[in-house]
């Protein structure tokens, strides 16, 4: 563990959350190897051989298997490192910490800790038997466990089936009664913002009141610590809307001293829905790597009204789904604005040009500099501007402005026509179209891609009706399109992993029905992961479960490895398949038990979001530090624990009826093993 850590401290990666949750989940991994070879060693010691012989025996042994189980499980993490984007960018520590650390323990597993062991390792006492023979009496749990193996056996076919119909039921279950897929697991919130928005030329004090008055809303919300309120036209620029006047901070109280933080935005948005004259936005600070609102439509056209009618018939949609929640869009907001046409031609008739016009229009509006001035306790300087007194500052002034012209002064209104028009403060465009996006939170408790397919199937049957412009086009940002995004990149690290765990088992084993049946226990084991998430109460998170996944790829593959090994050496001894299937369960039995325990075990805390204060010497439960893992931690913890008995149960059958169909194909099957080398 310690050299693990010094590795990923030489590579100059900073210790985050990332990081210390790859060392968790590292934590049950790392002692895999290590009680394979102790387990081995305390057989040979039981035997008779010394300590110093036992554990080195038991290195040689178990070298082979530990190597591959340990490369399989390094083959899963490897195509992680390569994931693209921010998303990637965040969750790299995590492979990257589990082959550091994981990389150590094999060092230690087949170097450190036979000297270690040949040294102070224990001496059970001798005369003991180094397995259990057929036909010899078995007591305790392990002869439960034989004598159940023993009775499935002849049954190998129809184990195999009801594993498959498990599969199918399991995945049928779940589509009933699972709570759909997310991106990103859903942080318990700490605070919300709140974005006062008014349209017209409100002056500061107006401004002030309105913001005071949604302040005012806020008193008195239990789990509120605090309020900060900021007014002004400043927020207009940057990621604010034009018509953005305050914006109002709400802190919360302690994790453990309040309710759950959507709760509290939940009575937020009660409060304050009743404001008239304004609109308001809470925005929920969003955890990881996530940005903006999770739902994300974006319109594309070639016409401002035909994206409007877009929007109107999307927002409809919304209301009609239910379940939407702020729902915003990038429309510029109704406003008017004058417009003057100058008509350059009868200007220069009259000898004069638009230059000369638009300094004339300037001593209506913002005045003409005609110098500076700094004050004596100034630090910058003042324009001195000229322009009309302010009751003369008004629309009618534009019609009766004056300009000196060769031929004397002329009025504008000669060459000048005034007229109204609508106000467009900013035009967005995409790859040359104009766009807008409709944006919008789903309320607690909904999962957005449920929301956005039941918005597709309203968009499906109402769309005839509504007449939009066959040239529209919708995009979908926000969270669909980065559940597609990691989607697509999760789907192609799974094969790249699968296939290099297929590469790894067909060089120990040089058979293909091993490797494919060792591989099967990867695809079975998502009955436990999807179990695992049903018991919880989580949705089938794109990133942490599909990460989940992927890393049971390589977990899931180890104790099949140790078993298939063995019962290899078995058959090498001229044991009929049977015996040697029932004698690698008893042998195997104990440390693949001990190599799923401590791994469970060390993602418990995790599982159960446990919190342990060493300072204040204190448990607790549902921490918002926990929420981001307790979904990859029940997805492993869940498969590692269904796929242990499928290892247990499954896998002698299966290795049985592969013997059965080798006969029927009139071929026996070639055992090769690197074992039976290591012993010769």
């Amino acid at each position: 563990f310690l050299l693990g850590i010094m590795a990923i401290g030489v590579m100059g990666v900073t210790i985050n959350m990332v990081v210390l949750f790859g060392l968790i989940l590292a934590l049950g991994l790392l002692v895999d190897s290590t009680i394979i070879v102790v387990e081995l060693a305390d057989r040979y010691q039981a035997e008779g051989q010394s300590r110093t012989s036992a554990y080195m025996h038991a290195a040689q042994r178990m070298a082979w298997p530990v190597i591959a189980s340990t490369s399989t499980t390094l083959a899963a993490f490897v195509p992680l490192l390569v994931w693209p984007g921010v998303m990637g960018e965040f969750m790299s520590y995590l492979p990257l910490t589990v082959i550091c650390v994981l990389t150590s323990s094999l060092f230690m597993a087949l170097l450190f800790i036979p000297n270690l062991g040949a040294v102070i390792g224990g001496t059970p006492p001798a005369g003991g038997k180094v397995a259990w023979k057929p036909g010899d009496a078995l007591h305790g749990w392990t002869g439960r466990y034989v004598a159940v193996v023993g009775r499935l056996l002849p049954h190998s076919g129809k184990v195999l089936l009801a594993a498959v119909a498990a599969l199918l039921g399991t995945f049928a279950l779940y589509g009933k009664l699972g709570h759909g897929v997310e991106f990103f697991p859903a942080v318990d919130p700490d605070s919300a913002i709140i974005k006062v928005h008014a349209r017209g030329a409100l002056s500061v004090y107006e401004i002030d009141r309105l913001v005071r008055e949604v302040e005012g809303q806020l008193e008195g919300i239990d789990g509120v610590k605090s309020v900060y309120a900021r007014s002004g036209l400043a927020f207009r620029r940057g990621d604010n809307k034009e018509d953005t006047i305050g914006i109002v901070q709400v802190n919360f109280q302690d994790w453990n001293q309040r309710r759950p933080g959507s709760e509290i935005i939940t009575d937020i948005r009660k409060r304050i829905s009743g404001a008239a004259g304004i609109e308001l936005e809470v925005l929920e600070p969003q955890g990881g790597p996530v940005e903006g609102k999770p739902v994300q439509i974006e319109l594309h056209g070639q016409s401002l009204d035909d994206l409007r009618a877009a929007a109107v018939f999307l927002r409809r949609g919304m209301d009609a789904v239910g379940g939407f929640v702020d729902v915003t869009d990038s429309l510029p907001h109704p406003g008017l604005e004058w417009r003057l046409d100058i008509d350059r031609g009868e200007a220069a008739r009259y000898g004069t040009d638009i230059a000369t016009v638009g300094q004339v229009l300037q001593l209506v509006t913002q005045g003409i500099k005609v110098g500076e001035y700094r004050a004596p306790d100034a630090n910058e300087e003042m324009d001195i501007r000229v322009r009309f007194p302010e009751s003369m500052r008004d629309l009618n002034s534009l019609d009766r402005l004056s300009v000196t012209t060769p031929m004397g002064l002329v009025p504008i209104s000669n060459f000048v026509s005034r007229e109204p028009a609508f106000k467009v403060a900013n035009i967005n465009r995409i790859d040359s179209q104009r766009a807008i996006t409709v944006e919008s939170y789903v309320a607690d408790g909904l999962v957005v891609a449920n929301q956005l397919a039941a918005l597709q199937t309203w968009v499906d049957a109402n769309l005839a009706d509504a007449q939009l412009s066959p040239s529209l086009s919708v995009a979908f940002r926000g969270e669909g399109e980065d559940i597609a995004e990691a989607k697509a990149f999760l789907s192609k690290a799974f094969m790249a992993a699968m296939a290099l765990i297929a590469v790894i088992l067909l060089t120990q084993f040089n058979s293909f029905y091993q490797s494919g049946l060792i591989l099967t226990a990867v695809g079975f084991s998502t009955i436990g992961v999807l179990i695992g998430l049903m018991v919880t109460g989580q949705p089938f998170g794109i990133v942490m479960s599909g990460i989940g996944v992927i890393s049971l790829a390589g977990i899931v593959v180890n104790n099949n490895i140790v078993l298939i090994d063995t019962y290899n050496l078995h058959r090498a001894e001229g044991l009929n398949v049977s015996d040697a299937v029932l004698q690698t369960g008893a042998e195997r039995l104990r440390p693949v038990l001990l190599t799923t325990v401590t791994t469970v075990l060390g993602l418990l805390p995790m599982v159960l979001k446990m919190n342990i204060d060493m300072f204040d010497r204190s448990v607790s439960f549902g921490a918002p530090s926990t929420q981001y893992w307790a979904q990859l931690a029940s997805a492993i913890a869940g498969g590692l624990i269904f796929s242990t008995v499928l290892t247990l149960v499954l896998t002698p059958c299966l290795l049985v009826l592969g013997e059965r169909l080798y006969k029927l194909l009139g071929r026996e099957q070639t055992v090769h093993t690197h074992v039976a080398q290591v012993l010769d």
